[in-house]
């Protein structure tokens, strides 16, 4: 029985090994990455769904995953087979059924915490734990091959981020940067986990960019709990950095407080800094950068440019050189934009004086979730589009002098919405060569949205709404083209990949994963001729 169980599993497509080659290319029938890609586009080149069928999608299965309460993966697919995470575990589906061929739960873990999905190379599947472990798994069978402590509770830090598998390294991040740490992004080789290098995200006194902290520098912030893109023809790792801390009281902080709100570029094999910039100095409102850096080949002023497309928490859609960091344009997202008139010609934004908060509350634009987060953004080279979930919204920012201590989840002050001013969130479509919006549907609901985007050859694109469903849209127009009520809110972005020649596209609500596909009608079955009784 073990021999031919052993000879089943050498013949079948889960023995086969996904290379860097194979990521590299991008999307095809499987989707490896959270991204799909290295330059965080989340395109499929898939073309069977169209605007002229999508309104014939349906469910084809759901599985509910005990104990899940708030999933934000973004599902992983190679050869049939859906890898999904959820808090301190993974999951491996058929695709075809969705039954679960494996599941794997880390039971000693410290810390309960969202996770947003794993990395898979070779024949290894790699997430990251709540007390900041990460753990290699068999993708064929979920046997632990090792785990690696890279951080620890007790200092602050949480995992949350999806690695990111290049080359062979393994690369996370941390979080935590709202209750006082020391931001980090790490290295780990892939066949055996030893760490092959770390970046503080905040300098240490002496180094570069310590000028720049007033105080509290040894608890910065900065964290990194979202995963980057990479240039393989450059050799650069590209990863955001998260908001300094105290979060929204800067007076003993003062300074641009480097690397936090920043976006960094770094050698992969060495992991030292290429550049960095800073989107917003000094923040004092929670404006992290925390959102996909999207890498693009386009037209800035007529001539061709590689870019880094960041929209940004702030409000701000920003374009710089991938290669240098070169500051090219800004453009505004939302309309409700007041603590700046715009950016300047070095990248740095013109503030609106009286704009930071106050103990008795001040109101600004935008707020404190921002312009636009981490919910996953998306490119589409046939429409030359790129479309980003925005929110329009403004918060009361309220400050504190209370003496702040690290890791006691303060965050000097904090921020929320009027009652009359809940905000609304638009989809909305740019064109990367001027950074002008071209078209926007807008959402309904209570503006408690966190799902990304993907988007197809097909011309579809496919997100879900504030009101608990997968909406597709007409790539070129925005024209609504379907939806599915799915009943919970959605904090993940959906995915499109193919299996036995047919496309699918699946996203994961709070409690469960959906799949979806055209409607095939069914052969009628011939049935035996009724027999009366004698």
């Amino acid at each position: 029985m073990k021999l031919l169980a052993a000879l089943i599993l050498t013949l079948s497509p889960l023995s086969a090994q996904v290379r860097h080659e194979d990521i590299v290319q991008g999307p095809n029938h499987n989707w490896l990455t959270y991204a799909g890609d290295f330059q965080g586009k989340r395109h499929s080149p898939l073309k069977q769904i169209t605007p002229a069928n999508a309104g014939s999608l349906v469910a084809k299965w759901t599985n509910h995953i005990a104990g899940a309460n708030r999933l934000e993966a973004s599902p992983l697919v190679y050869d049939g087979v859906m890898y999904i995470t959820n808090t301190n575990e993974l999951i491996a589906l058929d695709t075809r059924s969705g039954r679960i061929i494996w599941r794997y739960k880390d039971t000693r873990s410290k810390k309960d915490a969202v996770n947003r999905g794993a990395a898979i190379l070779g024949d290894r599947v790699y997430f990251v734990t709540g007390d900041v472990h990460l753990v290699s798994l068999d993708r064929r069978t979920g046997a632990v091959a090792w785990t690696r402590q890279y951080g620890r509770v007790e200092d602050g830090l949480y995992a949350s981020a999806a690695p990111l598998a290049v080359k062979d390294k393994i690369i996370v991040g941390v979080a935590g940067g709202d209750s006082g740490m020391r931001g980090y992004i790490a290295a780990f080789s892939a066949d055996e986990g030893k760490e092959l290098w770390r970046l503080y995200t905040v300098p240490a006194k002496g180094e570069p960019g310590a000028e720049s902290w007033g105080g509290y520098i040894e608890w910065g912030g900065g964290g990194t709990w979202l995963s980057g893109t990479y240039d393989p023809a450059l050799n650069l790792l590209y990863w955001t950095t998260g908001n300094p801390w105290p979060d929204f009281y800067g007076g003993d902080r003062k300074g641009d407080n480097l690397y936090t709100c920043s976006l960094l570029a770094i050698d992969l094999d060495t992991g030292k800094m290429k550049w960095y910039f800073q989107f917003t100095p000094h923040d004092t409102h929670d404006w992290d950068a925390q959102s996909w850096p999207v890498l693009l080949d386009t037209e800035i002023n007529g001539k061709p440019r590689k870019v880094v497309m960041h929209p940004n928490r702030n409000g701000f859609l920003y374009t710089l050189d991938r290669a240098t960091g070169e500051f090219l344009r800004a453009t505004k997202m939302v309309d409700k934009l007041d603590w700046a008139t715009g950016i300047d010609a070095m990248g740095r934004p013109i503030l609106v004086p009286d704009k930071d908060p106050t103990p008795a509350g001040n109101y600004i634009c935008p707020g404190v979730r921002g312009a636009a987060n981490w919910m996953a953004p998306t490119y589409n080279p046939g429409t030359g589009l790129l479309y980003v979930m925005n929110l329009e919204q403004c918060d009361v920012y309220t400050s504190s002098a209370q003496e702040p201590e690290p890791k006691k989840n303060f965050a000097g002050g904090g921020a929320s919405p009027k009652k009359s001013d809940p905000g609304q969130f638009f989809l909305r479509a740019y064109d990367p060569k001027t950074g002008k919006r071209v078209w926007e549907y807008p959402l309904t609901g209570k503006a408690a949205s966190w799902s990304g985007l993907v988007s197809t050859a097909g011309g579809v694109v496919f997100f879900g709404d504030d009101d608990g469903q997968l909406v597709a849209l007409d790539a070129k127009t925005g024209q609504h083209l379907w939806h599915y009520l799915m009943g919970e809110n959605l904090t993940a972005a959906p995915i499109v990949y193919a299996v036995d020649g047919k496309q699918y596209v699946a996203i994961c609500s709070a409690t469960a994963v959906f799949n979806f596909g055209l409607f095939e009608p069914q052969k009628p079955v011939a049935l035996p001729a009724m027999r009366t009784a004698q």
